[in-house]
């Protein structure tokens, strides 16, 4: 008998996509797509935005050169609008489509590609064929052929299904969601592994200085994800994700992240990351470890316990919820609590953290002025479009909505339930799809026998400050009045270095009063008929002393103004610390996690 070889996905797939590092240096991906049963005159788009970061990014206007053949002849290509093409084509017979995508944008959100790195999620890169969205979908890397490159690695959350030893070849998925919905990271790396709860965990970390303690970090998120998996899965059922890869990129001075359905993307500062040898480790390892923690509950918490909005994801336009209070604010709330519950910070710690989560809320004047579903709702235009006002028209729905989190954790610990017990109902009722704001109030009535819907209507739907003090309390956890900054007390939002740069000015403030304005150059002062140069508000004091008035010399469109200000005094701003006594009810709250993973 002749010698054969079985048929790989790749060669049965329905859409094939192969993926070229085109040029390093250009930074330009090459994507040739193959359609093996077109529709006639078959359209294709590609997503406008990415899930979990709720603005439209016009990922097309990254694509150029987009050209069509079938059996070996050039097909019409039509642009229908922004991010839709039509193609003249036959149906029913392969249909190739070839193009170039350009990829300059660091962030987790889009496409990056130089001669140290490569990265990009999919709804930056590849088309989605209208029609054909529910079939198998895969997808070829080819492996870089410049010798700078040879020893590039990949990672990714796909499913290979023929890939070499560094992680280049051919990766699948059942759909186009799962397809776009896993990101791809290439170059030289730090990789390694570890279990939690019986799922394979993979680490990898880019662009990591000498000092960086793999280890330690490989560790601490071990005990993050195992904490994760039984709070969500106390009787041990397994857990939706049969793998997952975390994909850090340490950089200068960055931070960020993006949920995706078995993995996600992160950005740190590299001085972030924890140093091997040293006794204490940076300030900022534990932002990145709470980051950390925030992106993996999502892995529960809006990629599959999602608005029903999202069902399905319209890639083509905004997808409007009123819920992102609950998804994003509710996963703030828990991202720091994991880490007290797991030890790697204390109780102390952790109510610092939650103490100034408070206070930014109310530095905000637009909380009365936006209720956190509104904010939800207005993400697309409001939170990812900020300008020198939002901190006076809009509230944050991460950090109101971590406080409303901890006002339910609170309030349902008294009526002998927890925020944890919400949860997994409503992982259950929903069976880990859409949810509505319907269903949350269904699942507190089942777990405290009462109506939730006028605490709900207030703190979600009102723009009245949270009962966060009233709820505190019967855990012997008090607030407590504390300094605040020059900037905090005058109302300003700065940026400071050879002078001080004015980006927003609150409502109502003593900086509003005084005439000052978002753009405006604060470069000096005059006292007593002297004039003083400052770079920082902290100037101020050293030359005001306990004078009440001092004039303020601003620049404003090459304009000079002297500004006539009045000087808060310290305690003209109710900010706040958090303190605690021995109380029984305390560690019913702070609950330590078991140490197993």
């Amino acid at each position: 008998m002749p010698h054969t070889t079985a048929p790989t996905p790749a060669d049965t797939a329905t859409i094939h996509y192969r993926v070229h590092l085109h040029d390093l240096h250009a930074h330009l991906y090459r994507v040739v797509l193959t359609i093996a049963q077109p529709a006639a005159h078959q359209e294709v788009r590609l997503p406008v935005w990415i899930p979990g970061s709720y603005l439209v990014r016009e990922f097309a206007k990254n694509l150029h050169q987009l050209q069509a053949q079938q059996n070996g002849q050039p097909c019409q290509v039509e642009q229908r609008n922004k991010n839709s093409w039509r193609l003249h084509c036959v149906a029913g017979q392969p249909l190739q489509l070839e193009y170039l995508v350009s990829a300059y944008d660091p962030s987790v959100r889009m496409a990056w590609l130089d001669q140290r790195r490569g990265f990009f999620n999919g709804t930056s890169l590849l088309l989605r064929v209208l029609g054909q969205e529910a079939q198998a979908h895969t997808l070829d890397i080819v492996a870089p052929e410049q010798p700078a490159q040879q020893d590039w690695q990949l990672a990714t959350g796909l499913a290979p299904c023929a890939v070499d030893a560094r992680g280049f070849g051919c990766y699948q998925a059942a759909h186009y969601d799962e397809l776009v919905d896993a990101p791809v990271e290439m170059g030289h790396f730090w990789s390694a592994s570890f279990d939690a709860c019986g799922v394979p965990h993979r680490l990898v970390v880019t662009g990591a200085p000498a000092s960086f303690d793999g280890a330690r970090l490989l560790a601490d998120t071990q005990k993050i994800c195992a904490a994760q998996i039984r709070l969500w899965h106390p009787d041990g059922t397994p857990p939706p994700q049969r793998s997952y890869v975390f994909l850090l990129h340490a950089t200068h001075n960055g931070y960020g992240g993006l949920e995706h359905h078995n993995s996600t993307a992160l950005i740190c500062a590299r001085s972030d990351l924890p140093r091997q040898g040293a006794s204490t480790q940076p300030e900022g390892y534990t932002t990145l470890l709470g980051l950390i923690s925030h992106e993996y509950f999502h892995t529960w918490n809006v990629k599959r316990l999602r608005p029903a909005q999202f069902e399905p994801y319209d890639y083509d336009q905004e997808n409007y919820t009123e819920l992102l209070w609950f998804f994003e604010g509710l996963t703030s709330y828990y991202d720091d609590l994991i880490l007290q519950r797991t030890g790697l910070i204390d109780s102390a710690t952790y109510l610092k953290l939650l103490g100034k989560t408070l206070n930014q809320v109310r530095q905000t004047p637009g909380r009365h002025v936006q209720s956190v579903a509104q904010a939800s709702f207005d993400a697309w235009v409001k939170y990812y479009r900020q300008d020198e006002n939002t901190a006076n028209a809009t509230v944050s729905y991460y950090t109101k909505g971590a406080l409303v989190g901890l006002c339910l954790d609170l309030a349902l610990r008294q009526a002998g339930s927890s925020l944890d017990a919400l949860m997994r109902a409503l992982w259950q009722r929903c069976a880990g799809g859409a949810l509505r704001e319907t269903d949350i109030l269904a699942a507190l009535h089942e777990l405290t026998g009462r109506s939730w819907a006028t605490d709900l209507q207030a703190w979600v739907h009102g723009t009245h400050d949270l009962p966060v003090a009233e709820l505190l309390a019967p855990f012997g956890v008090r607030l407590e009045p504390t300094d605040a900054t020059p900037a905090q007390r005058l109302g300003l939002r700065v940026q400071e270095g050879r002078s001080i740069q004015v980006q927003q000015v609150l409502r109502g403030s003593v900086a509003e009063q005084a005439g000052f304005m978002a753009g405006d150059e604060w470069y000096g002062i005059e006292v007593d008929g002297c004039g003083w140069r400052i770079a920082s508000l902290d100037d101020l004091a050293l030359h005001t002393g306990q004078r009440p008035q001092t004039t303020a010399l601003v620049a404003r469109d090459r304009q000079l103004l002297r500004l006539a200000l009045t000087l808060p005094a310290p305690d003209s701003v109710q900010l706040v610390q958090l303190r605690t006594s021995d109380h029984p009810q305390l560690a019913s709250w702070l609950v330590q996690a078991p140490a197993s993973v």
